[in-house]
């Protein structure tokens, strides 16, 4: 009888055993799958809900100056170029074009600021290159080369510095904060969008990496190196 009794017993503890086995199996799935979707969520592959102006009474920017003379105000048109940029699905490559613009189907985060500017009637090219010539010292160049030079971060933040209005860098004045700007990073460059996140802050249009998903982000509160934003007109 005592024999079968431990049998008995045994069965039942390994029974127990493996529900308990099962239980913690479970929980530790939950959590992985948890910190997952958290990591995918903060690294932005998977989508932020997007908001607009309207959603925090904030009134959307108008420039009043029309460079290209199409109807569309500066800030508009910066917003709506480099949207159509994006459209292409530029692949990240950083290469040297003797057209200065990327004329394939690569380009690096200078190229979204680039062609937002160039669609509303900014050739960047040429506005940085006569730019160096005024202001060399400003610029940490050994020598001009204007296919390039409008390409780098630091230049661009030079010119912007020089030519367009600087505004806060505090991203609790969300008003401030508007599509169509230009937003500096201390090794990178975007393009602030017209939709923002559940606090306010606005989605970045960037190319940073070639493994990014999407163009338009909500890395602006995550990000600790911004340097720079700037508004054309």
């Amino acid at each position: 009888m005592f024999f079968y009794d431990k049998i008995i017993m045994g069965y039942l503890g390994s029974d127990f055993m493996k529900k308990k086995i099962m239980i913690v199996s479970s929980i530790m799935l939950i959590i992985i799958t948890f910190l997952t979707l958290y990591v995918l969520y903060v690294i932005n592959y998977i989508p932020h809900k997007k908001y607009d102006n309207t959603h925090f009474n904030i009134e959307t920017y108008r420039s009043d100056v029309d460079k290209d003379n199409d109807g569309i105000d500066d800030q508009t048109d910066i917003l709506n170029s480099v949207r159509k940029y994006i459209e292409t699905k530029p692949k990240y490559k950083s290469k040297y074009y003797n057209t200065g613009y990327p004329d394939d189907e690569y380009g690096v985060c200078t190229d979204v600021v680039a062609f937002g500017l160039l669609g509303a009637g900014y050739d960047i090219r040429e506005l940085l290159n006569e730019d160096i010539k005024r202001n060399e010292e400003k610029y940490n160049i050994d020598s001009r080369d204007k296919n390039i030079d409008f390409r780098r971060v630091n230049n661009l933040r030079v010119y912007l510095e020089n030519n367009a209005i600087t505004l806060t860098n505090d991203l609790s004045k969300i008003d401030e904060w508007q599509g169509g700007d230009i937003v500096v990073f201390e090794k990178h460059i975007g393009i602030i969008s017209n939709n923002r996140n559940k606090k306010g802050i606005p989605f970045v249009i960037h190319h940073a990496n070639p493994y990014q998903r999407y163009y338009e982000e909500d890395i602006l509160e995550s990000r600790k190196d911004i340097i720079g934003h700037y508004r054309i007109s």
